[in-house]
């Protein structure tokens, strides 16, 4: 105890030593699926609430917006050769998607307002209506649109799908038809034009034949036969004459070659000579290398090869002989081709100087001939076309009238509402849990304080009977030590024996933040629990303003804590003994309150020292810390002191708040209890805890 009058720890480091020194049970803020799975049962009515209440509002958003109904006609395009009865060709893609433009535009728009349009409802008013409800889309890769028209009336919108499409195959025969009449116009000024051409170009041929005194003349078209003919001849003679002198030239070029190749000859017998050349060399290599340069079958096999390289050499003599033949033969008859070829183009310059301007003019009028033939026959063509254009497309399907509105999608609608009303639901949860600033279980009090966990003290009605909701805490702990309750008293003073560096408190300060956290209560059960168990035990009412002990036990004395204070009076005159454990209490008198320091005097002091002296354990119930200033002259006087937060109650930023004074002051804080705990309600919240587990073990206890 006089440790505890005369040092004065450092503010602050026994509370991060102590944080430090419980480290080990609660595992921080790691992710563990049933600790989730608690917080949702906890808040499990806040979660019903949202999803519920986004799921209504889904509901009844669906269930006011107004119905639509979607009809679809489909129409598929044709290529013009299958429209036209032709072999059917598939319709490139960029088609596909142009003509899927067409039926969006506004100028068909145009066509089914029209249609569609009275006196009363003009074009001007159903316009707007016809764009805003068509849509049109390719059915996949496929050359088929889908035609659909979204309005509130189901046969309206079947009605205007349908026109939609009978539309678009109009539109296609009046462009059609436009497109023929303007192709026939010009046709037929074109055709005049070159009508006169070709008459033009008969009457030139005529005149210049009468001018020119030309007749028909067989025999110049056989002479231009003949020399063309000649000139073939001539250019296979000199391409064969070619041929026979590279062959002559690659003879010679390999007369006397041991390795030269014989596949350009047309000679079996050297072909033959070479191969067998080559399996003799072959031998010749591999004797040589087995036995050397003078073995008998080495010089014989040199000796056969010697032979084969004559042989060759003398073939290859007799084909080049022969390719000088051919070859002489070859120039003779090229010689002969060029002398009938000038024979023959003399005459034909002399028999045809004339006829050229004749074939020139045939030729101009044969091409506007030509062109004139065509024309007519496009003209043809086009004036029978028209008056029967069929569209590039048809109707597959009609639309038929809608089963159900297509607007609002109410399965998805209500399906999309509940996923969001789960979302919601988890999110808010989430929130609730993220904005909680109370503290419920011993990780929240080493998460939030970094403090150790002393206990966690019932409440008393969730863990008796209904028969003994009458009884006080103090008292049930009296009546009751084999309960729960009481067990929660024990756990609290065995806490106490280790809070100061292994050493057991015996000056104990018990305070908190707010009022009505149930210090005074947990001070009392506490001091009357140690004094039943045997030890000797002095509770001392430092409350000024509200004498809780006093009211706790029931005792109501003249004199008390001031008047020893102020020498009125001795300790052992007010001290009140509790008869039923034989606890001593200190207490206060009926009018206690004065404006006067009376705590930090040396007669608190000195009661402290001798109470130290003849308790094993001196518990001092004092006022809130936030509230009183008193409370931190006393804690710093005692060994520790037990900070206790109400559960789910206390503000973490009140008590931090508070024990950030007691840090400040000096005062040794051994640790956090909660208070007023629900035990039931504690199944939902505490995972991790060891009150999670109640319900499996609260049987143990013998509460009747």
């Amino acid at each position: 105890m006089s440790d505890a009058l005369t040092e004065r720890p450092e503010a602050g480091s026994d509370r991060n030593a102590s944080s430090d020194a419980f480290e080990r049970g609660y595992p921080g803020e790691r992710f563990e699926p049933t600790r989730l799975l608690t917080i949702f049962l906890s808040r499990w009515r806040l979660f019903v609430g949202v999803a519920l209440g986004c799921f209504l509002v889904a509901a009844i958003v669906t269930a006011l917006a107004p119905r639509k109904y979607t009809a679809t006609s489909t129409v598929v395009l044709e290529s013009p050769a299958s429209a036209a009865g032709g072999a059917p060709t598939p319709v490139d893609s960029a088609t596909v998607d142009t003509e899927v433009e067409v039926v969006r535009s506004r100028a068909l728009a145009q066509k089914v307002a029209a249609a569609m349009a009275t006196p009363q409802r003009p074009v001007d008013l159903v316009l707007p209506q016809i764009e805003a409800g068509v849509k049109a889309t390719r059915a996949g890769l496929t050359s088929a649109i889908n035609i659909s028209f979204t309005a509130d009336d189901p046969a309206r919108a079947r009605d205007v799908a349908n026109l939609y499409a009978q539309q678009y195959l109009r539109a296609q025969q009046d462009a059609k038809a436009q497109t023929g009449a303007q192709s026939g116009e010009f046709l037929n000024k074109r055709l005049a034009a070159l009508k006169a051409d070709v008459d033009k170009a008969n009457q030139a041929i005529a005149q210049y034949k009468a001018a020119n005194g030309l007749l028909a003349n067989p025999g110049a078209s056989y002479t231009a036969g003949e020399v063309s003919n000649y000139n073939q001849q001539l250019a296979t003679a000199r391409a064969a004459l070619a041929e026979d002198e590279a062959r002559l030239r690659m003879a010679r070029a390999q007369l006397g070659r041991a390795g030269a190749s014989t596949e350009s000859f047309d000679s079996q017998l050297l072909r033959d000579l070479r191969g067998k050349r080559a399996e003799v060399s072959g031998r010749v290599a591999q004797l040589q290398d087995r036995y050397g340069s003078q073995h008998p079958d080495l010089l014989k096999a040199q000796s056969a090869l010697t032979d084969l390289d004559g042989q060759i050499d003398a073939e290859l003599r007799r084909v080049i002989a022969g390719l000088e033949g051919r070859s002489q033969v070859a120039r003779q008859r090229v010689a002969s081709l060029q002398g009938s070829l000038g024979s023959a183009r003399g005459t034909l310059a002399n028999d045809g100087a004339a006829s050229l301007q004749l074939a020139e003019l045939e030729r101009a009028a044969e091409a506007a001939r030509t062109v004139y033939t065509d024309f007519l026959n496009r003209s043809k063509q086009t004036n029978a076309a028209l008056g029967g254009e069929q569209p590039d497309a048809k109707i597959v399907s009609l639309a038929r009238m809608p089963a159900g509105p297509s607007s609002p999608n109410v399965p998805m609608n209500l399906a999309l509402g509940l996923l969001f009303g789960l979302g919601a639901g988890a999110a808010s949860v989430l929130v609730a849990e993220r904005l909680q600033s109370s503290l419920t279980t011993g990780r929240d009090v080493e998460n939030h304080l970094g403090l150790p966990f002393l206990g966690a003290l019932p409440s008393l009605g969730s863990v008796v009977e209904a028969t003994h909701k009458h009884l006080t805490p103090v008292d049930y702990v009296v009546e009751k030590p084999l309960s729960s309750f009481s067990e929660a008293i024990r756990s609290l003073r065995t806490a106490l024996r280790t809070v100061r560096d292994g050493r057991p408190a015996k000056v104990v300060v018990f305070t908190s933040a707010l009022p009505s956290e149930g210090k005074s209560t947990t001070a009392v059960c506490v001091a009357r629990s140690a004094a039943q168990g045997g030890s000797k035990v002095l509770i001392i009412d430092c409350d000024l303003r509200r004498r809780n002990v006093n009211n706790l036990l029931g005792i109501q004395p003249e004199r008390g804590l001031l008047d020893v204070l102020t020498n009125r009076a001795t300790v052992e005159e007010v001290i009140v003994r509790d008869e039923a454990t034989g606890l001593d209490v200190l207490p206060l008198a009926r009018s206690s309150f004065t404006p006067e320091d009376v705590f930090d005097t040396a007669g608190m002091n000195q009661i402290l020292r001798d109470a130290t002296g003849k308790y094993d354990l001196v518990i001092l119930d004092t006022a809130p810390t936030l509230a009183v200033s008193d409370t931190r002259v006393l804690a710093a006087k005692a060994d520790t002191v037990v900070f206790l937060t109400k559960w789910r109650q206390t503000p973490i930023q009140a008590a931090d708040s508070a024990l950030k004074l007691l840090e400040t002051s000096g005062a040794h804080v051994g640790g956090v209890v909660l208070s007023q705990v629900d035990m039931k309600r504690q199944v939902r919240y505490g995972y991790g805890d060891q009150t999670y587990y109640y319900a499996k073990y609260k049987k143990y206890y013998q509460d009747q």
